[in-house]
């Protein structure tokens, strides 16, 4: 177990040490249940953060799922070490050269 040291100001040291005698709970214990509490918290805002905009791009049509015909035609053993060598034997102009090309110069 990795032991953490906590410089609290006597206040708030105060307060934890009447929590944690409420709870009937060392001192320790009620501080580290805090902490998976706040940090699970987090995490699942986080999540929900993702989520909510993965729903919000499939809503403006730009993230789908890959249809089976797709799924058909990927290769999922192809590494992007191949790609890259693919890309390059094709020659021409790369993908982000194309792009800019495209937008036209800036305004």
């Amino acid at each position: 177990m990795t032991v953490l040291n906590l410089e609290l100001s006597p206040e708030v040291y105060r307060r934890l040490r009447e929590e944690a005698k409420r709870l009937g709970k060392p001192l320790q214990t009620v501080a580290e249940e805090w902490l998976i509490e706040r940090l699970a918290q987090s995490t699942a805002m986080v999540d929900s953060d993702r989520d909510r905009a993965r729903q919000a791009l499939r809503d403006a049509g730009l993230l789908t799922q890959v249809g089976p015909h797709l799924r058909e035609l990927a290769d999922s053993t192809i590494s992007l070490k191949d790609v890259n060598a693919a890309l390059d034997r094709a020659g021409g102009k790369k993908l982000s050269e194309i792009i800019l090309d495209q937008r036209g110069p800036k305004s």
